[in-house]
C-alpha cells in the first residue's frame, strides 16, 4: 500500500488563497471548511501556506493587526511532494518536517503548480 503513488489518494480540488487576502478572512475560510491548512497560490504557483493552528494562535495573542495580509504571515518555502512520489515517501517527508508545523498536510506540486494536497488522514485511510 505504501508503494502507491500520491496522485492516487490526494485531494485534487484544493481550497487556496492568495497572498493579498486578509489573515482574518483566510482564517474564517479555514474554520468554515474545517481544514487545517490553506496553500497560498499566485497564478497556480504555490508560494506559501498558512495553518489554522498558527493563525488561530496568533490571532488570540493579538499578534496581527487588522489588515494583516496572508503574505506577511505565510510559511515559505513550502515543503511539498510530487504526485509521482510514493505514499511512503510522503510519510517520510512529513516525518522529517515535523518542526515546520505542516505535519498533517502536504501540498502536491508538479512543475511548480499546485495539483493537490495529501493529508495524514488520507494516508491513514489508505493504510487501514
Amino acid at each position: 500500500m505504501l508503494d502507491k503513488k500520491v496522485k492516487e489518494i490526494m485531494t485534487s480540488d484544493v481550497l487556496t488563497t492568495t497572498s493579498d487576502v486578509d489573515v482574518v478572512f483566510a482564517f474564517e475560510k479555514l474554520m468554515e471548511n474545517k481544514i487545517s491548512s490553506l496553500p497560498v497560490v499566485e497564478d497556480d504557483e504555490l508560494i506559501g501556506i498558512i495553518t489554522a493552528t498558527d493563525v488561530g494562535h496568533n490571532l488570540i495573542l493579538d499578534k496581527y493587526e487588522l489588515g494583516t495580509s496572508v503574505k506577511e504571515i505565510m510559511i515559505t518555502p513550502v515543503v511539498t511532494v510530487s504526485p509521482d512520489s510514493t505514499i511512503e515517501e510522503a510519510v517520510c517527508i512529513m516525518k522529517d518536517n515535523v518542526s515546520s508545523g505542516i505535519l498533517n498536510q502536504l501540498p502536491v506540486v508538479e512543475n511548480g503548480k499546485l495539483v493537490g494536497i495529501i493529508s495524514d488522514g488520507d494516508i491513514i485511510q489508505e493504510i487501514f
